[in-house]
Order: C-alpha cells, then sequence, then structure tokens
C-alpha cells in the first residue's frame, strides 16, 4: 500500500525550482516518445538521446510527447530547457507526492493526477503520478514508469476513427483525464469485492487478522480521497472555463468527467461509512463474546457456590457432628450436592439462561 507520508527532508532549504526527485525510482531510464498527427496524418516516434533540442512542427498539427521515467534529475532538467518548461513545473514534475491540481503558467497549463491501478498480487492499489503540460498544439506527459495505460489512445491515433484526430491538444488532454477517472472505477469495484468477502469473514470470525485488513482497506480509502477529492476540484475548474487554453467542445466532454469523478467519490464515502460499521459490528462481536465467556463463568460459579457451601460445612473438624459418624453421611451429601447441581441447572433452562 502506497505511504501516507513520504519523506521530503532532502528539499529542506533548497530555493524554489531546485530539481530534486522525491518518491519511488519505478524506472532506470528516461525514454521520451513523440506523436505528431491531424486530420489527414499520423506519426510516431522515439527520441533516442537528448543532446539537441526537439524542434515542435509548425502548423494545425498536434504533438504528444510522452515522458517515461523521471528519476534522472539531469535528464529531466535538459528536457525542461528544450521543451521550455518552467522550473516550478519541473520541480513538482520530480516531486510525486504532489496533489491532483491545475496551474497557469501563462501559455502552459500544468496538469497533476494520479492514475491507479490494483496489484493483484500484492493486493493493494499502486498510484502513479501522471503530469500534464497543455500547449496550443501540443501536450507533454510525464509518468514515473513505463505502462499501457495510454495504449488504447495511441491505437485510436492511428487508426483514425472518432474524432480524436480531429480535436485540439485540449482534447487529447481531455481522453487521457477520462482513462485516469475511468481507472478508478476499475479499482474501487476490486475493493468493493474485498470488503465484501471481509464482511463475510467478519460474521463468522472476527478475529485480529479481520481487524488487521479493515484496518488497511481504511487506510487505503484515506488515500483514495487524498488523490479523488482535489482531483474534482481541478475538473472542475477546467469545465468551468477558467482557462483559455480548454476550448468550449472540449468543456462540454469535461462535465462527463466530473460527474464520474463525483461518483468516484460517492462511492469512496460509501466504502468508509461501510468499513467504519464494519469496526462496530467487529468491537460488538468481541463483546458479545465476552459476555457469553461471563455468562457461562457466572452460571458455573453461581452452581458451585451452594456446593462449595455444603463442602465448607462438612470439612469443619468439630467433634460432635452426629453426620461425620453415620455410615450413609458421605453418600447423601454427594447426592444432595447432585440434586441441587441438577434443580439449578433445570432452573437456568427453564429461565433461558443457558
Amino acid at each position: 500500500m502506497a505511504k501516507l507520508i513520504k519523506k521530503r527532508s532532502k528539499k529542506a532549504g533548497l530555493p524554489p525550482g531546485t530539481l530534486v526527485h522525491i518518491g519511488e525510482k519505478l524506472t532506470e531510464k528516461t525514454r521520451v516518445g513523440v506523436v505528431e498527427y491531424d486530420g489527414q496524418g499520423f506519426q510516431e516516434k522515439e527520441l533516442e538521446t537528448f543532446d539537441s533540442c526537439y524542434l515542435f512542427p509548425t502548423g494545425p498539427a498536434v504533438t504528444w510527447i510522452n515522458v517515461v521515467g523521471i528519476q534522472q534529475v539531469e535528464v529531466l532538467e535538459k528536457l525542461g530547457n528544450c521543451f521550455g518548461v518552467h522550473p516550478l513545473a519541473l520541480e513538482d514534475i520530480l516531486n510525486t507526492e504532489q496533489r491532483p491540481k491545475v496551474e497557469d503558467y501563462g501559455e502552459d497549463l500544468f496538469l497533476v493526477v494520479k492514475l491507479l491501478s490494483y496489484h493483484e498480487k500484492k493486493d493493494e492499489v499502486e498510484a502513479e503520478q501522471i503530469s500534464l503540460i497543455l500547449r496550443p498544439n501540443a501536450l507533454l506527459t510525464f509518468q514515473e514508469k513505463e505502462g499501457d495505460d495510454f495504449a488504447n489512445v495511441k491505437e485510436r491515433l492511428r487508426a483514425g476513427k472518432g474524432r480524436l484526430r480531429k480535436m485540439g491538444a485540449d482534447y487529447l488532454a481531455y481522453t487521457l483525464l477520462d482513462i485516469v477517472v475511468d481507472q478508478y472505477f476499475g479499482v474501487l469495484e476490486r475493493l468493493g469485492e474485498r470488503i465484501e468477502v471481509l464482511e463475510g469473514k467478519l460474521l463468522a470470525d472476527p478475529g485480529t487478522a479481520t481487524l488487521q485488513k479493515i484496518q488497511n482497506l481504511k487506510k487505503e480509502m484515506l488515500l483514495l480521497r487524498k488523490w479523488i477529492w482535489p482531483l474534482r476540484e481541478v475538473i472542475s475548474s477546467l469545465e468551468r472555463g477558467e482557462f483559455p487554453g480548454i476550448q468550449e467542445s472540449t468543456r462540454i466532454y469535461l462535465r462527463d468527467v466530473y460527474d464520474h469523478a463525483i461518483q468516484v467519490m460517492d462511492t469512496i464515502e460509501i466504502y468508509r461509512d461501510m468499513l467504519s460499521g464494519m469496526l462496530d459490528i467487529y468491537l460488538s462481536s468481541l463483546n458479545n463474546r465476552m459476555n457469553a465467556v461471563m455468562k457461562v463463568l457466572t452460571i458455573i460459579a453461581t452452581i458451585f457456590m451452594p456446593l462449595t457451601f455444603l463442602a465448607g460445612v462438612y470439612g469443619m473438624n468439630f467433634k460432635h457432628m452426629p453426620e461425620l459418624d453415620w455410615p450413609w453421611g458421605y453418600p447423601l451429601i454427594l447426592a444432595v450436592m447432585g440434586f441441587v447441581a441438577i434443580l439449578m441447572l433445570t432452573l437456568f433452562r427453564r429461565k433461558k439462561w443457558l
């Protein structure tokens, strides 16, 4: 599970714009892919070296530059200088602890979102920071690791079907945001299945292991809320037309993404309430089990109280006790004890205490 707090002490005291990578090193090498397209054509290539700066083509064509692997600070600094990325934006790209946000740097619109996936082997949610820089005819994206999450977008661009090839860079940014939000539904479905299984185990055997799983799920829900709550505000600001880089034709589609973000947030709140209720059920189950144990112990102690009294009376060493010399005294006192025990058990059953 992702950590709630990451160490940032190595940035303490450094001036703004200082490039320091914060987060896990998910790839060993930085790779840069370039996609150029318009209504008539599509071209894809990969930059082998970073010695010379990439020249953006002139004209109506849209350029999508996807950078994979951000732990090589010197490479990111060189790319930032070549692409003209603001130093503060580049600093935020390297800091994978960023919350989803949107910032306006003049011609550049900078966005940070969290791409979520569910790791089946680890049985936990994994998060990857995706940074986007939107320009009039270009989109720069920065990913922490290699993945096929955006492969479908490239296939649509190659095929030339739909409106993606006919629209601008802002529509491409919307498409990527839509994929990011749609990923949340798959993650939430998997977490919902875990919650259902956990509910069954909770009712059958409310043990310590079950409590630990509930706590882990609550932490995951807290992280999801931390990542998705600000994303809703980001999409809302884009949809309201606060930034001139987003066209009116694209804002219509962003409304749909905003509705999806609201649904995701509502689902997270429902799951959090369910987990809180499961904790209450766990505590109630423990109290019920404790009450059951105390009930059994109380019944046993109550049954043995008169028996202990009889044994105590006839355990006194007084010389003049007539029953001590009687041959049938011992069997009789045992019979009396047995009768008292059976009588009390019968009374408890009638009272439905057993």
